[in-house]
Formats: structure tokens, sequence, C-alpha cells
């Protein structure tokens, strides 16, 4: 089968939608990869929240798709909103790699080893948020860029540091920059990072059975859990919500599968947080209902506030 493979044209994407075809190709598929611009691409000097978040990686993809340019696309899951548009089906999860947010810096060793009032790049209100309730000293920077451009900044000195996701340093061999990779019980991912998204239209089924043997079902249960959290509180990629969720250590409870999720809400100025944690036997259908159990959890502990802030009530 011929499959044409939509994917944004950066270092990281471009590996995410090569890594994909080459495991298509093993499976007999002739395969191409076009590049398409997103609005998220153009804007590099533009913060996201002036952007608007929602669809900036994915909407240009999107189009190509539903106008047959293409047939599927592979982007990283944390860039899709928590619903599809119509039209368009989630068809494969692959397995996930390291989650975490990842701390790299020429000096410094961690987070804690920084010196008082460091200067810390990130895109990311989320991250932003969990920084600052770590250590409220610290100066959080707007950085946007490739992994490269960013990586550059931070050579010339102008940070002390930068949080990425491990993830895409992995990817892309870059780990020997990497210092620390941050405990997701302190500094929870966001939801679905580390992950894969293999996006089709919904009714293309000859596309969606060739890409089938990519799922991965713990990856399915985790980052379903994960998006119901965020769906739930009304949030996107950039509200400051963390949610991560995972086949718990020792998960066998007479013979049943137990999760374990963790969720936070944080203040991207203040640092006032708030943090959820739930362990739960695995039930059939069950992780859309953990994730929303998270995110009641979240409001009753005081995060509905927060909340309102970050989205400008």
């Amino acid at each position: 089968m011929k499959l044409r493979i939509g994917s944004r044209g950066s270092q990281l994407a471009l590996w995410q939608a090569n890594h994909v075809a080459g495991l298509l190709r093993m499976e007999g598929h002739e395969v191409e990869v076009e590049i398409i611009k997103t609005t998220g691409d153009r804007l590099q000097e533009v913060t996201f929240a002036q952007v608007g978040a929602k669809g900036m990686f994915t909407k240009e993809i999107e189009e190509a798709l539903a106008a047959g340019r293409v047939d599927l696309a592979v982007h990283s899951l944390k860039d899709l909103p928590t619903e599809l548009p119509a039209g368009f089906a989630l068809a494969a999860t692959p397995p996930r790699v390291d989650p975490r947010d990842a701390l790299v810096s020429v000096k410094h060793l961690s987070l804690a080893a920084l010196p008082q009032g460091s200067r810390v790049g990130t895109s990311s209100q989320r991250r932003r948020a969990e920084l600052k309730a770590l250590r409220r000293d610290i100066v959080a920077v707007e950085f946007r860029g490739n992994v490269d451009t960013r990586l550059r900044k931070l050579e010339e000195g102008q940070v002390d540091a930068i949080l990425l996701a491990a993830a895409g340093l992995d990817r892309l061999g870059r780990g020997d920059w990497l210092r620390q990779r941050l405990d997701p019980k302190d500094f929870c991912p966001a939801a679905g990072q580390g992950c894969l998204a293999i996006e089709t239209r919904e009714g293309d089924r000859a596309t969606i059975d060739a890409v089938g043997f990519l799922e991965d079902a713990d990856t399915r249960f985790a980052v379903t859990a994960e998006r119901a959290t965020l769906a739930a509180l009304g949030g996107g990629c950039q509200v400051p919500i963390g949610v991560y969720c995972r086949l718990a250590p020792q998960a066998e409870a007479g013979g049943e599968r137990v999760d374990e999720i963790f969720a936070v809400v944080a203040h991207p100025q203040t640092g006032e947080v708030v943090r959820v944690y739930r362990r739960a036997v695995r039930r059939e259908g069950g992780a859309a209902a953990l994730g929303q159990l998270a995110a009641q959890m979240l409001i009753e502990e005081g995060a509905g506030p927060l909340l309102e802030v970050a989205a400008g009530g």
C-alpha cells in the first residue's frame, strides 16, 4: 500500500515521521513524507499564549488529511487537542518513551543546584508554573524555537538552563545535554508527553488497518486517562495542568493490573500548586473514568481558582 505521511518540518517532527515511515516500510508499505508548515511553525517569535494554542501545530496538517493530500499524520500527542475535529481518528498510539521533563544546562547538574535567581528558558505555561512551585526565586524566560535553536541559545549564555521533554532529546541523540530527568511526583509532565499520535481520516479503513500494528494498549490506556483529565478541566496544551498515568510499580493486585495517576495545576506567576495522586485497579474501559476522577480530585482540592486565573478569568 502507498502511504503519504504529513509532518511538520522541524528536526524532531521529521525524526518522528521517518521513524513511523521506517516501521511501515518494514510491513511492506511504500511510504512518502510530506512537510507541512503549521501556524506554530510560522509564528516562531510570538508566544504560545498570543497565538492561541488550540490546533497551532495540527490545523494545516489536518486540512491536508481532509483534502486527501496525505493519508496519515504523525504528531507529538501532547500537541493534539483532547477532542479531534469531526472526520479524524486517533488511529494508533505507539509505545510511549520517557515522558519526563528534563533540565538541560551547560554548567548546572540539577534544578536544586541552580544558583539563586537563575534564568530558565521555556515556552510552556505548565513548565513555568511547576518551576515556580519548586523554585520561586528562578526567573522563567520565554524560549521558542526548535531543539537545536534552544540549545544554541543556552550555549550562548542567554539563560542558565532550559526545560525540554526528555523524549525529544533522546530521539534526536542529544541526551548528552541532559542534566536531570525530573520525577513526575515533583514535576508532572503534560498529558501525552513522550507519546506519538497517528492521526487518519475517520473513515479510511485501509489506512487505519495499515497502522494498527503500531498500537500499544498500555499507552492508549494511559493517554486516554490523561486526556480525560485535561478535557474535564477544560485545558488545552498551554494551560498549566500536568497529568501522567502509568502502570504502577508492583502493579499486580490479586492478578489485576493497577494504574497510578499524578495530576497538578499550578499558577505560572505565584507557584501556588494543587497536586493529587490516585492508584486504581484497571477496569475495562476505565481509562476515561480514572482521568475524570483525577480532575474531580483537583477541583475538590481547590484547583478551580488557579484554572480561572490561567484562563484569564
